[in-house]
């Protein structure tokens, strides 16, 4: 039996630009949510044709009440809410599974090609692990590597894209969207699935031995707050301190310590 891990989040999804897109409850909102499910469902289909037997998905934004059930392939198991354990957007990830996919993915705060890039908050203005802007991939890629999971795939932003296959060697990268400015450039939507459908089925047919990041033995996180009272919050976590007024950084050799501090400072 072989088994899938997808994270799915929204502000990669093809054609997304502004963040009301994102927000469940709204005019903007079930364009895009049928479009993130949609890109969840090719990567599904990719995989079955590769012969996995058992996907898991984590609805992985905001509510984590986007994704449209009836619209995926039977036969897939679906997290939604959250659990509030720390491994947040991988929550049930394991050793059990064989590869990762991320869906919908978005580049890192301060990075300028999603006019949506952020990481994990609005209220962060950055975050660098051992000095490298850490994005939501880089961190929930390190999670799949804690479990010795490689990470086959990643649907989102060409920046992002970019930033993936320098830190995955092996990975397999779908670009939908070009950001410019407070724009962007995309796909047209049945042409994004159909590529996702196609690479998650040649990534997941081949070897993914250089689908592995290399997790760091000691990690140094610096995290720069928009707001100057989180970073006093967040630095009352063990082993955490404050490096200015909306500053504050953290050491851990076991990156599980991480995944708790990050769960406490957002």
């Amino acid at each position: 039996m072989k088994k899938l891990y997808i994270s799915a989040d929204i502000e990669g999804t093809c054609g997304i630009v502004d963040w009301q897109e994102t927000e469940t409850g709204n005019a903007y909102s079930d364009y895009f949510r049928r479009q993130m499910t949609a890109e969840v469902a090719a990567a599904c289909r990719g995989a079955l044709r590769a012969g996995f037997d058992e996907i898991l998905i984590k609805d992985a934004h905001d509510s984590a009440r986007n994704l449209y059930p009836d619209q995926l392939p039977r036969g897939v198991r679906i997290i939604r809410s959250w659990s509030r354990d720390p491994y947040s957007m991988m929550t049930g990830i394991n050793s059990s599974f064989d590869a990762v996919i991320f869906t919908g993915y978005h580049n890192a705060a301060g990075t300028g090609s999603n006019p949506l890039s952020h990481t994990m908050t609005g209220n962060i203005y950055s975050i660098t692990m051992n000095g490298v802007t850490a994005s939501e991939f880089l961190i929930n890629s390190y999670s799949a590597e804690y479990h010795g999971v490689p990470v086959a795939m990643v649907t989102g932003d060409s920046g992002l894209c970019t930033a993936a296959k320098g830190l995955v060697k092996g990975i397999a990268t779908v670009p939908v969207n070009e950001g410019r400015g407070n724009s962007s450039t995309s796909l047209h939507p049945a042409d994004a699935c159909e590529l996702i459908e196609e690479n998650a089925y040649k990534a997941l047919s081949g070897d993914l031995k250089d689908c592995h990041i290399a997790l760091p033995e000691e990690l140094e996180v610096v995290i720069s707050f928009k707001r100057h009272a989180s970073a006093y919050r967040a630095s009352f976590y063990p082993g955490a301190y404050l490096i200015n007024d909306s500053t504050v950084g953290f050491r851990c050799k076991d990156y599980l310590d991480y995944l708790k501090f990050q769960l406490f400072a957002w």
